[in-house]
């Protein structure tokens, strides 16, 4: 028997060292994407409110009274 470069060494060696090294940067990326903020979410912009939002805010503040929560709530919906 031949266990030279027509056996099954060299081809199942390269196969086994590319799923190594595909594996191992596989690792470092899922690694860096764990520990870093890559999804944006600690953004120091100011989300946008919606209406309805600023709304229910004077409300609980006592800024506006029930009926005119209410009928301010029935024309955004309306919208």
């Amino acid at each position: 028997m031949m266990w030279g470069l027509g056996g099954f060494d060299g081809g199942g060696m390269g196969i086994g060292m590319l799923l190594f090294w595909g594996l191992f940067i596989a690792v470092i990326v899922v690694s860096i994407r764990g520990f870093g903020d890559w999804s944006g979410k600690n953004d120091s912009r100011p989300q946008e409110r919606k209406p309805i939002d600023i709304l229910r805010e004077r409300y609980a503040r006592g800024e506006i009274g029930k009926d005119e929560f209410e009928e301010r709530r029935r024309e955004l919906s309306a919208r």
